[in-house]
């Protein structure tokens, strides 16, 4: 049986993107929510289950032995254990910008991330973004067009069918609401469609039920 350790759903960004990949692959897995940052936390990342990544989540262990502890890695590690045919476009030109795009939001995007943290609780009024994070939204408004354009026919997701670029930008399009984001008509469309699956949904819901609130994420940016 997998086991997948993850943060607050509420706040826990790449948790959502683990989750999500253990969700695609169909394989069943049994979920771990520890809450991040609270008393017991800094004892908890000294523990067996958390050593291998410093404390970071998501970690998934495969047994005893097998352990991945990066939200990309996970992607690959479940595309491989479930067959290689349910994460990434078949056409080959669609999957290396697949590919590419995870890996672009993977390493990138600091501004959006760092001024603007997950939080699926809350809907703010819409306040300017700083310049750094309006560039940041442009560029993935880019990528998602030229995806959409070029690969998307055959369904309502980035390349068609939901795979693992959906998978990366998730928490993105969470953002994007949270905080009442610019955004262009056809972006939102995409959001809506990404927010209202079954998956997405089931996430959204369980974070309204944790009962774990750290201030630091709950403060509207200005």
């Amino acid at each position: 049986m997998l086991k997948l350790i993850i943060g607050n759903k509420a706040y826990s960004s790449w948790s959502l993107r683990g989750w999500l990949a253990a969700k695609l692959s169909g394989l069943p897995f049994e979920e771990v929510v520890v809450p991040l940052y609270d008393a017991d936390w800094d004892k908890r990342r000294e523990g067996d289950e958390f050593a291998p990544s410093s404390g970071k989540v998501p970690i998934l262990w495969d047994g005893d032995e097998i352990v991945v502890w990066d939200s990309l890695a996970i992607v690959e590690y479940l595309n491989e254990k479930s067959g290689g045919d349910k994460f990434w476009p078949v056409d080959p030109a669609a999957r290396a910008m697949a590919r590419s795009m995870a890996a672009e939001m993977h390493s990138g995007f600091a501004p959006l991330r760092r001024k603007h943290s997950m939080n699926v609780r809350q809907v703010y009024d819409p306040t300017q973004p700083d310049d750094d994070v309006l560039a940041d939204l442009s560029r993935i408004y880019e990528l998602w067009a030229q995806a959409r354009a070029r690969f998307g026919h055959g369904g309502d997701f980035l390349f068609g069918e939901f795979g693992a670029a959906d998978i990366m930008f998730a928490p993105v399009a969470t953002r994007i609401v949270t905080y009442s984001l610019p955004c262009p008509r056809f972006a939102m469309g995409y959001i809506i469609t990404l927010i209202n699956h079954p998956w997405m949904q089931d996430w959204i819901a369980a974070a309204q039920e944790e009962e774990w609130v750290l201030e630091q994420y709950e403060q509207v940016v200005k």
